[in-house]
């Protein structure tokens, strides 16, 4: 009898568990989308971590909708983004979106310095109008509404190419592989051949120094929300002049005047930021691994790149990045060992530095404090957006670096040894992605100045 009743009062306790644990389910009985007068309906669900018909958790769906709108707003297509929930029963639910897009096509003038970053350029290259890009830039997002974008540029000055890029993420019916397309053809008068004491050097002359071009094509694939794959197939050649072959034979790979190549490179992302373009909080991975094709001049490269935010609070955080490549030479050339300022790899505090090597590690600390935030009226009519938002972020950072360089020329002072910089700074975040860094650095050299770095995604 005894044994009974513990049978009974165990099953009537089971009963009672599973039944709170379906109770404290939820059904999503539709989706509703408000907003969207170009952007295909499918290119917004597929941001969501949830679906209509799903059972989710009740206590989950307040965070499910956060993490919609920092999707949305990381798609780079929308302005404002609100994802909300109506219950329409204890037991059901209606999603509510409403979006507004962003202005999409931009033919817009192109005038951009060809130094590494603006403060090298003010400094060191003296505001040059002789070393800068100007010409006409075509740049279209969400062409077809599905998050497909295009660019088509006729750019002169101080180096005339032409530029062709469409990208469109999905070209399947489960919405998990894209396809990308690129060329570009150049000629230059002026080209950085050379190194020496960590700064770049110039050579000039009054006719066609180096010319080439390069076409690619990748195929993209995304599983889940937050990862990402790529596989590149591209093709190129690249030409110097006499003048440039005699000033520095082994500028090219091929330590020749011509270099012809065939590379292909694979890739893999994982973003799991609140927003990608000023990110406060989450984490990330990059590794791409790469190898070009070419007589006697091959090159394989890896490169390992993590993000990481930790908030304290809203209006404080920490940020970490570590980034790694090391390339594997067949032979020293000038080209193949560009390395520490080219690229994402970046030391604020060494502006107006390069370092050459094979290998390069970088490790960046900050922390981040924000000052508040200020709307400014709209001086365009524009019914969607009356204010423009700018939040204001103090900052104090440090980086460590380290070049290895297996044969350190021309009195390298930053090769082989701990790099080092810190500073103090201020971000300015906007829309479209806006990001203006001012910031006041020092490294070990004792050099210390103010400088520029900008930011923005059409």
């Amino acid at each position: 009898m005894c044994n009974k009743i513990k049978y009974l009062f165990f099953f009537i306790a089971s009963f009672l568990f599973f039944s709170n644990l379906v109770s404290a389910q939820i059904k999503i009985t539709s989706i509703q989308i408000e907003g969207n007068r170009k952007t295909k309906p499918y290119i917004i669900l597929r941001e969501l971590p949830y679906h209509e018909g799903d059972m989710i958790s009740k206590d989950s769906l307040s965070i499910l909708d956060t993490v919609s709108e920092q999707q949305l707003y990381n798609t780079s297509l929308f302005v404002q983004v609100t994802v909300h929930s109506e219950a329409i029963d204890s037991n059901q639910v209606v999603i509510k979106i409403n979006v507004s897009e962003r202005w999409y096509l931009f033919p817009i003038p192109y005038f951009r310095w060809v130094a590494r970053n603006f403060s090298q350029w003010w400094n060191d290259q003296n505001r040059s109008l002789d070393r800068v890009n100007y010409g006409f830039n075509l740049r279209q997002a969400n062409v077809s509404g599905n998050n497909d974008k295009l660019t088509a540029a006729f750019i002169t000055g101080y180096t005339q190419q032409s530029i062709f890029r469409y990208q469109i993420p999905f070209i399947d019916k489960k919405l998990r592989y894209g396809l990308a397309l690129g060329w570009q053809n150049f000629t230059q008068k002026e080209i950085n051949i050379d190194t020496k004491l960590d700064k770049q050097v110039f050579y000039k002359t009054n006719n066609i120094i180096q010319e080439g071009y390069r076409a690619n094509a990748s195929l993209l694939y995304r599983p889940n929300l937050y990862d990402r794959g790529s596989f590149q197939i591209g093709i190129g050649k690249n030409e110097i002049s006499d003048s440039a072959f005699l000033y520095q034979a082994n500028f090219l790979p091929s330590h020749q005047k011509i270099f012809s190549y065939v590379d292909a490179s694979l890739s893999f992302s994982r973003f799991h930021f609140d927003y990608n373009a000023y990110p406060t909080q989450g984490q990330s991975t990059d590794v791409i691994f790469y190898h070009r094709f070419s007589k006697n001049s091959n090159l394989s490269s890896i490169q390992l790149k993590k993000m990481w935010a930790h908030p304290f609070t809203k209006s404080n955080f920490v940020f970490f990045e570590s980034n790694t490549l090391v390339k594997f030479l067949s032979n020293q050339n000038y080209t193949d060992n560009k390395l520490l300022g080219y690229g994402n790899l970046q030391m604020n505090g060494l502006e107006y530095y390069v370092v050459d090597g094979n290998a390069a590690s970088i490790l960046k600390a900050s922390y981040q404090h924000a000052l508040g935030t200020v709307r400014i009226k709209n001086a365009l009519p524009m019914k969607s957006l009356p204010f423009i938002k700018y939040q204001f972020w103090f900052k104090a950072f440090t980086h460590l670096g380290y070049v290895y360089s297996e044969r350190p020329l021309n009195n390298s002072r930053l090769a082989n040894t701990l790099i080092r910089t810190a500073g103090l700074g201020l971000d300015i975040i906007s829309i479209y992605d806006f990001v203006l860094k001012i910031d006041y650095s020092l490294n070990q050299l004792g050099d210390k100045g103010l400088y520029l770095h900008t930011g923005i995604n059409f």
